[in-house]
């Protein structure tokens, strides 16, 4: 008799989450595409730099395979204290943000969400298991692999040469 070992998630792809209206969606939507997660606030000391720049990167590179995924977390300083529909509203009509907004979760701790215990769970040296803040960001090859990790006050265009070249592998 054999046993089925129990394999955990190999990618984000393994991954369901809610976006901000509550549908599901299936994270293999995105195979082939360069990945930015970031864990997104309203009111915080990096939003509008964060923001301007998300939707800077995502406006030169969408076109080429870059999604960049914001999930809302009111865990820091409780800086993200709306309602999915507040959110949506505040990204789409004060950023006019295009990339995909998902369902406000938690990052850290026992009801961190799944995808958030997976991204976190790589070798990431000085970084620790836990996100530091909101706008912690994690780049994800075409291939639903975690490639790199950088900090909230990592600005987004900094990570911009990562990206071109991961969006150059096929």
């Amino acid at each position: 008799m054999s046993k089925q070992i129990q394999q955990g998630p190999e990618s984000i792809y393994d991954f369901t989450v809610k976006d901000a209206e509550g549908k599901s969606v299936n994270l293999s939507i995105y195979k082939g595409k360069v990945l930015l997660i970031v864990n997104v606030a309203s009111k915080c000391g990096l939003t509008n730099s964060n923001y301007t720049e998300l939707n800077q990167l995502y406006e030169k590179y969408k076109d080429q395979g870059l999604e960049i995924l914001a999930f809302p977390c009111n865990q820091f300083g409780e800086e993200e204290p709306g309602s999915n529909e507040q959110i949506l509203e505040f990204v789409c009509t004060r950023f006019k943000s295009e990339f995909p907004v998902f369902d406000k979760i938690d990052v850290n701790g026992e009801n961190a969400a799944p995808l958030y215990k997976f991204l976190k769970s790589g070798k990431w040296g000085i970084f620790g298991d836990d996100i530091q803040w909101n706008f912690g960001k994690f780049l994800v090859d075409k291939n639903g692999k975690i490639v790199d990790r950088y900090y909230p006050t990592t600005s987004p265009l900094t990570v911009e040469n990562d990206v071109k070249k991961l969006l150059e592998v096929s």
